[in-house]
């Protein structure tokens, strides 16, 4: 309860960030449909997480990999989706922050819109593979747990710091471009796209706690 609230915060945050900052741009102002296109984007993104549950055929043995395959799977589909919506944005828009003009496009928007969203996944896969017993650095971790105290603390230490190069790597590099080229309305849309698909990734996070419960009363 308590991440889902959090991640539903963030969203909302970036919602209203970037339906504030649309405000410095006459061109969106003078476009109502153009004035609400980060909640459409959220729209979006709850019908291509609605789509995707169709995919959801698990078999024994395969229940990890179908679950990583709905992330997958949303996020395509968000992506193509989207490409049915940008035209509602105006042909060409200028965003003003920090006295200066960004020259903006309905294909700007969707760019940061993509860096959000695949950067969002490529940090959930890494995220896994730096924290699941199925891959090497976790049990890694485990095979030091056997010698001593001080070997699992600073193995432990090393794979925490270590696993946070990708994420950092993605944020900047979406940061960077967003705000190069809609500045903070294009990092606010990046935003929105990163959590774009979170009804998915809060359906695989409801599933551990149910799935623990169903095994609990089977025994």
């Amino acid at each position: 309860a308590g991440m889902g609230a959090d991640l539903f915060g963030s969203l909302a945050e970036s919602t209203c960030a970037a339906l504030v900052v649309s405000c410095s741009s006459v061109e969106i102002l003078m476009t109502t449909d153009a004035a609400y296109f980060p909640m459409v984007v959220t729209a979006v993104g709850i019908g291509a997480s609605f789509i995707t549950t169709f995919f959801a055929y698990i078999d024994y043995g395969s229940v990890e990999f179908k679950l990583k395959m709905q992330l997958i799977i949303s996020t395509v589909l968000m992506s193509a989706m989207l490409v049915g919506v940008i035209n509602i944005l105006p042909e060409n828009f200028v965003i003003e922050f920090a006295n200066n003009t960004y020259n903006a496009t309905p294909w700007t928007a969707y760019g940061c819109i993509m860096l959000g969203l695949w950067s969002g996944l490529l940090i959930g896969l890494a995220t896994e593979y730096y924290t699941s017993h199925s891959y090497g650095p976790t049990r890694e971790l485990a095979r030091a747990c056997t010698y001593d105290a001080a070997t699992n603390v600073i193995k432990g230490l090393a794979l925490g710091y270590m696993s946070t190069i990708i994420p950092i790597i993605c944020l900047a590099v979406t940061i960077m471009f967003a705000f190069y080229w809609a500045a903070m309305y294009g990092v606010a849309l990046s935003a929105i796209g990163m959590l774009g698909c979170l009804p998915v990734a809060l359906t695989i996070d409801g599933y551990g706690p149910i799935s623990d419960n169903a095994g609990g009363i089977a025994e």
